[in-house]
């Protein structure tokens, strides 16, 4: 079977869905892989490597996407492009189609993908069981967003992270507030941490708050009884009231008089990022104090964040809202994604190296959105849906669902 990848063409997505590395594994599950000149250009990954590990490399995306069984991808396919590349209109009837398809977010595509006869997986659906870890696209993404979080609010602030102790005097340690525990902020925590900072963390769950404490920071509670039931069966965060919301910012505004740095990760599947931070408690703050956003793309954690800025406040707090995290840090988000697609690969290709979608597989079930000409996942008409970000952009997993309830 001939597996295609593609150069990802949307804005401000440098991964690539394969790896010269998972390129070399497709061969040896008898498949065939073809790469688009360039795909791999952005996470510096170039056109021999890929030769080298055994694909046939092609001119243009309809090359590689002619006739093929299987095409990756990170971000959902152009439509009908603004550059001329309808990219779903190049995939052949009865092919599957795996990448971050953001059903949630864009529903409208369901028909797009049903209309065109294929099998649209939608890699951030797959189950939070121990069987798919190896698939969890949405863990694999968040953890590197969570670093570069931290790494790109280094980069703004105007002060060192660790105390340092000199003949000219004492530098006092940054003080950090993670807002959401989940895998995203977890990694935040940890290396904020490792640059020295003090680290503080917030979460409506209370299984959090022995993971932050295990990683040597402080957790911030707002209601211990609440947050016992704050939690889904799935790992997610459930959408709390109104006046457990109210509790939570006054809690946070105390604790933001004293902080430094506010790293924001908190989003909710299928639904608007909620509010964690308004324009109030921003403005309480210390100026040359930086907020970072990582839910930007799915209306903001932060009053005042603008996707793809950096906004400066009136009293000089900087909001950086940098769009797609993983992919500013290309190299190992698409090693992880390929190796995720990898595992995910060999639920439906067979020992033969044929396509094999098994429905009855609950990791299968879950992912799969539409076949036969039908949407077929039965959880997609229960789910709330996320209206699409007004600013346009094509976020990666990150900030668009990532696991947890914060990340």
């Amino acid at each position: 079977m001939k597996v295609a990848i593609i150069k990802e063409r949307r804005a401000h997505e440098r991964r690539v869905a394969a790896t010269p590395d998972s390129v070399k594994h497709m061969v040896g599950m008898g498949l065939e892989p073809v790469v688009e000149s360039g795909a791999g250009a952005e996470a510096y990954f170039g056109d021999a490597a890929y030769g080298a590990a055994g694909a046939a490399i092609v001119p243009d995306a309809a090359a590689a996407l002619a006739d093929a069984d299987i095409v990756l991808k990170v971000q959902r396919p152009l439509i009908g492009g603004g550059d001329g590349t309808d990219e779903l209109g190049l995939i052949k009837r009865g092919a599957a189609l795996i990448g971050l398809l953001r059903p949630l977010r864009h529903p409208e595509d369901l028909e797009a993908y049903a209309r065109a006869g294929i099998a649209a997986c939608a890699m951030e659906l797959i189950p939070r069981i121990t069987r798919a870890q190896t698939m969890d696209v949405l863990s694999s993404q968040a953890n590197l967003a969570g670093y570069k979080a931290v790494l790109e609010a280094a980069a703004e602030f105007g002060r060192a992270f660790p105390m340092m102790m000199t003949a000219a005097g004492t530098i006092k340690a940054a003080r950090v507030l993670v807002m959401g525990a989940g895998v995203a902020g977890l990694q935040a925590i940890a290396t904020a941490r490792r640059l020295g900072a003090i680290v503080s963390a917030s979460d409506v769950r209370a299984a959090a708050k022995e993971q932050v404490e295990s990683l040597g920071a402080s957790f911030i509670t707002v209601d211990d009884e609440a947050a016992r039931g704050a939690e889904t069966t799935g790992g997610y965060a459930r959408e709390m009231g109104e006046e457990y919301q109210r509790r939570q910012r006054d809690k946070i505004s105390e604790a933001l008089r004293r902080t430094d740095i506010v790293i924001c990760t908190a989003l909710i599947p299928g639904r608007a990022a909620p509010v964690l931070l308004t324009e109030a408690m921003v403005a309480g703050m210390m100026p040359g104090s930086v907020i970072v956003d990582l839910a930007v793309e799915a209306g903001g954690n932060v009053e005042g964040s603008r996707p793809g800025e950096i906004a400066t406040t009136a009293n000089g707090v900087r909001i950086v809202g940098h769009l797609n995290m993983p992919s500013r840090i290309a190299v190992d988000a698409s090693q992880l994604y390929a190796r995720n697609l990898l595992a995910f690969l060999a639920l439906i290709v067979d020992k033969e190296g044929q396509l094999r979608i098994d429905t009855e597989d609950e990791i299968v079930k879950a992912a799969l959105l539409t076949r036969d000409g039908a949407v077929v996942n039965p959880a997609l008409a229960a789910e709330p849906v996320l209206a699409p970000a007004t600013s346009g952009a094509t976020p990666g997993v990150s900030p668009g669902a990532t696991p947890g309830a914060t990340g």
